[in-house]
């Protein structure tokens, strides 16, 4: 199986087709397994799936001190330096970035410190921010223990983090990982994204309301559609990205590296 060590960690990663390189950043409980329904049609239509376990997660090695690490206010930070540094081990200028829930977090996060780096975005399911502290929210969401957890999703959460799932459920309810502990407001990061960016936003999430979702850039609703807009809808998940980045080619806009692009904005 392939793995680089990256800043000390040992990161699962694979490489799928030989397109246009986009880079797929899974949600705060995933992992690369969770790409499988999309993987094959971005691979049929000339893209390159990149993806990666971050840290902690799935395959990747925790490292000596990952509780530590998970609940810093430096969580975000360091996770937006593995991605470069991942970046930079690949040897890729520039890529795509579609970045699920918490994995929108990193990505937009990236997208304004290394904006050079992100041709174009697409962020899914992801919060804009919190009405209350994120260990709070967590737990009033996910109200079940991994013991507790349907079999099925039980199974599956196992076969994509292994032997730490029990632990790591646990720790996931009870700290906001790239989200923090306290009071979650992507809009201050959000305001300073340049690249041209979809946002979409499925009409059923049980996590947050829709006033709460990523407000910027161009908007597509995923109907009768729950969180995991990946796994429930993944034929309209592809064809959404498909259309947004091949637009984004067919205007000619030359995106970060010549800047004629839509910036974002967002209210409040």
């Amino acid at each position: 199986m392939p793995f680089t060590k990256i800043n000390g960690i040992n990161l699962y990663y694979e490489i799928h087709g030989q397109g246009i390189p986009l880079l797929m950043l899974h949600h705060g409980f995933g992992c690369t397994g969770m790409w499988d329904k999309i993987i094959p049609a971005l691979v049929e239509n000339g893209y390159k799936p990149i993806c990666y376990d971050r840290r902690g997660f799935g395959q990747s090695e925790e490292g000596p001190d990952f509780l530590d690490f998970y609940v810093r206010d430096q969580f975000l930070a360091e996770s937006v330096i593995d991605l470069e540094s991942f970046r930079n081990w690949l040897g890729v200028d520039s890529f795509y970035i579609v970045g699920q829930c918490e994995g929108g977090v990193v990505a937009a996060d990236y997208a304004v410190k290394h904006p050079d780096r992100v041709r174009n975005m697409v962020i899914s399911s992801t919060l804009c921010y919190s009405e209350c502290r994120m260990h709070e929210f967590n737990l009033s969401k996910f109200t079940k223990s991994f013991d507790e957890l349907d079999r099925e999703l039980r199974n599956k959460l196992i076969s994509w983090h292994g032997e730490k799932t029990r632990p790591f459920h646990d720790q996931f309810r009870q700290f906001g990982g790239a989200y923090g502990k306290d009071i979650f407001d992507l809009r201050p990061t959000l305001r300073q994204v340049t690249c041209p960016t979809l946002v979409l936003y499925p009409d059923r999430s049980f996590l947050f309301e829709v006033e709460q979702g990523v407000p910027q850039g161009e908007l597509a609703v995923l109907p009768n559609c729950g969180h995991n807009t990946y796994d429930e809808q993944p034929e309209e998940y592809v064809s959404h990205i498909v259309n947004f980045f091949g637009r984004r080619r067919l205007d000619g806009l030359p995106g970060i590296m010549g800047r004629t692009v839509h910036p974002v904005t967002c209210a409040g």
